[in-house]
C-alpha cells in the first residue's frame, strides 16, 4: 500500500494523517482554496525526496510540493479529490556551506528566508531577497513562484539571485546543478527552467544562491505624495541623484496605512496630516547622507513631494517598514479584498495609475482601491475592496467583473497580470486568455516532456 511505503521511506517523524496537523497545509493564506489529502509527508534529504517521488509516480498518485505555504494563489493546495499527496519541505532546512570570499550561499530548500538572511549576516555578507512573509516562507518555494519583494529594484527577483540548483525530476532522478559559477555557457541554462515553474516540472531541492557586499548604513524615509503618478518622476529624480544605491521604493496607498492603523496593534502614521498617497524607500546612504537630504529637497522644490519623515536610527526604520509589511495582514481583518499583483513598464506606470482610478471609480463607486507595491520594478498590488455584507453570488460575479476590467487594462499597457505571486489555482484562467498561443504551446511542450503522467502539482499553472 503506497501510504505504508510513504511512511518507511520518510521515517515516523516525517508524516502526519492527523487532521489537526493537516488543516493548516491544506488551505491557502488568505482561506480561498481549501483541499484535502490522506498524508503529508517531509522528508529529511533529496533522496527520500526522489523515493517518494518514485512511489508515488509508480501508484500513479500525485504529489504537491509545499514550502511555508505564504503563496497567494493557492499553487500549493492539493485539490478536493483527497487523493493527492503534500510533500513538505520544511525538515530539510540545512545550510550546507557559505563561503564568503565567492559570495555564495548553499541551502537546503527548506530553509526559512530570514535564516538565510541572518547566516549571510553572520559571515559579513547580504542576502536580498525580503518580503512580508519572510518569517515563514521557505527559499524553495520563493523560487518555484521566482518571488520578488521589496529589493527587486537594485537586486532583482529571486531568480537573478540564483546560481544553482538541485531539483528532484518527476521520475525521481535527482539534477544536481548546484554550481556556483556566475560564467558557465554549456548547454542550456537547465536551474531557469524550475524557477517559477510552481513545482509543476521539479521538486527544488536546494539552491547555490548569490550574496553581496554589505550595504553598510542605510536610511528610510516616508514621502507624502499629492498623486500617486507623481511616484515615477519621483522615482527618475532620485535614482539620478542615489544612482544604484536605492535598495527599495515603495508605493503606498492612504487606505492601506489606514487599515493598518486601524488592524494591527502599536501602529501609526508618522505625519499629523492626511495625504492620498506614500513612497516608503530605503537607500544606502554611508557617506552620503547629504546626498539624499539634497536630492529630497529638490523632491519637495518640485512638487512631487508634500511632506517627509527621514529616519534616524535602525529602530525607526524598522517602524516604518512594520507599516509597510503589515498591510496583507491589515486587509485580511477590513473585509473582502480582490488581489490583483500586476506589473506594468515604470514609463507607463503613471498613466496606469491615473486610467485604473478613473475606470475603477466609474464602473464600481461602491468598491475602494487598496494600492501598494514594488513600484520601483513596475509591479503594484492593485486590491479592490468590496463593502461588507456583499453576498457570495454577489461577490463571485463582482470579482469576475473587477478583475477583467483591471486585467484587462494592464493588458493594454503590455502589462503582466502576475508579477510575483505565481499562478497557481486562482489565475490559471487568465492565462489561458492572456498569453499567446505560442507561449501557452511551449509551457505545455515542457510540462509533457518532464512530467508525461503529470505527476507534479497536477491542475497548476496549465
Amino acid at each position: 500500500m503506497l501510504i505504508d511505503t510513504l511512511k518507511d521511506i520518510v521515517g515516523p517523524k516525517g508524516w502526519t494523517t492527523d487532521a489537526d496537523e493537516l488543516e493548516p497545509h491544506l488551505t491557502e493564506w488568505r482561506n480561498a482554496v481549501h483541499g484535502r489529502t490522506p498524508i503529508m509527508v517531509s522528508p529529511a534529504s533529496t533522496v527520500e525526496v526522489a523515493e517518494v517521488v518514485r512511489a508515488c509516480g509508480a501508484a500513479g498518485v500525485a504529489i504537491v510540493p509545499q514550502g511555508g505555504n505564504t503563496g497567494m494563489c493557492a499553487g500549493a493546495i492539493p485539490d478536493d479529490s483527497g487523493e493527492q499527496i503534500i510533500l513538505g519541505l520544511s525538515r530539510m532546512n540545512t545550510v550546507r556551506q557559505i563561503d564568503a570570499l565567492d559570495f555564495s550561499i548553499i541551502v537546503d530548500a527548506g530553509c526559512i528566508l530570514a535564516d538565510v538572511q541572518d547566516a549571510a549576516k553572520e559571515v559579513d555578507r547580504y542576502f536580498p531577497l525580503s518580503l512580508g512573509a519572510e518569517g515563514s516562507c521557505q527559499i524553495g518555494g520563493n523560487l518555484a513562484t521566482n518571488a520578488g519583494g521589496i529589493n527587486v529594484i537594485r537586486y532583482g527577483t529571486a531568480r537573478d539571485l540564483v546560481l544553482g540548483l538541485e531539483v528532484v525530476l518527476p521520475d525521481g532522478r535527482i539534477w544536481d546543478g548546484l554550481k556556483t559559477l556566475r560564467k558557465d555557457t554549456a548547454g542550456y541554462d537547465l536551474k531557469q527552467l524550475f524557477i517559477g515553474s510552481e513545482g509543476t516540472l521539479g521538486i527544488i531541492t536546494a539552491a547555490a544562491l548569490r550574496l553581496f557586499p554589505d550595504p553598510g548604513e542605510t536610511t528610510s524615509a516616508l514621502l507624502a505624495l499629492g498623486r500617486a503618478g507623481d511616484a515615477i518622476p519621483l522615482q527618475a529624480l532620485l535614482r539620478r541623484s542615489l544612482a544604484d544605491r536605492i535598495e527599495a521604493f515603495e508605493l503606498v496607498g492612504a487606505r492601506a496605512f489606514a487599515y493598518v492603523e486601524r488592524h494591527i496593534p502599536d501602529s501609526a502614521m508618522p505625519f499629523d496630516e492626511s495625504y492620498p498617497w506614500f513612497v516608503l524607500l530605503e537607500a544606502s546612504v554611508e557617506g552620503s547622507q547629504e546626498v539624499l537630504e539634497n536630492a529630497l529637497s529638490q523632491s519637495i522644490e518640485q512638487g512631487f513631494v508634500l511632506d517627509a519623515i527621514v529616519t534616524k536610527s535602525s529602530a525607526e526604520a524598522d517602524k516604518l517598514w512594520r507599516l509597510r509589511h503589515a498591510i496583507p495582514e491589515a486587509e485580511k481583518h477590513a473585509g473582502v479584498s480582490l488581489k490583483h499583483d500586476i506589473s506594468v513598464s515604470i514609463g507607463r506606470m503613471e498613466e496606469f495609475l491615473e486610467r485604473g482610478e478613473s475606470l475603477l471609480a466609474e464602473a464600481f463607486p461602491e468598491a475602494h482601491l487598496v494600492a501598494f507595491g514594488h513600484v520601483g520594478d513596475g509591479n503594484l498590488h492593485y486590491n479592490v475592496h468590496l463593502p461588507n455584507g456583499t453576498s457570495d453570488e454577489d461577490l463571485r460575479e463582482q470579482e469576475k467583473q473587477i478583475s477583467n476590467l483591471i486585467y484587462d487594462l494592464v493588458d493594454d499597457f503590455g502589462g503582466s497580470f502576475s508579477a510575483e505571486h505565481g499562478i497557481g489555482v486562482l489565475k490559471r484562467d487568465y492565462l489561458a486568455r492572456y498569453k499567446d498561443e505560442v507561449d501557452l504551446n511551449l509551457m505545455r511542450t515542457l510540462k509533457d516532456a518532464l512530467d508525461p503522467h503529470n505527476t507534479l502539482n497536477p491542475g497548476k499553472v496549465i
